[in-house]
């Protein structure tokens, strides 16, 4: 990896961890959480989308990116939310 493309790789999972937290929780979790938000959410959202056969549904770019990793994220989220209220 250069280190552009890890520099893209953070930018693409705080912008999607950003827009996550502010659907599921009503705010971020500041910068260094919604990173790793976003970028758990990037492999959750791929492997979804492997999963039930959407992988080629968004295409590639920076914006289908952001859009599996908002996915994944929202559904990380989901799920943290849930198993707190049990």
């Amino acid at each position: 990896m250069t280190l552009l493309s890890i520099i893209t790789f953070l930018i693409i999972g705080g912008i999607a961890g950003w827009l996550a937290g502010l659907l599921i929780k009503g705010r971020g979790f500041g910068i260094i959480g919604d990173i790793i938000v976003g970028i758990i959410g990037a492999f959750i959202g791929g492997f979804v989308l492997i999963f039930f056969g959407l992988a080629g549904l968004f295409g590639a770019g920076i914006i289908s990116a952001i859009i599996v990793a908002f996915i994944g994220a929202v559904i990380l989220l989901s799920i943290i939310k849930l198993i707190k209220r049990i």
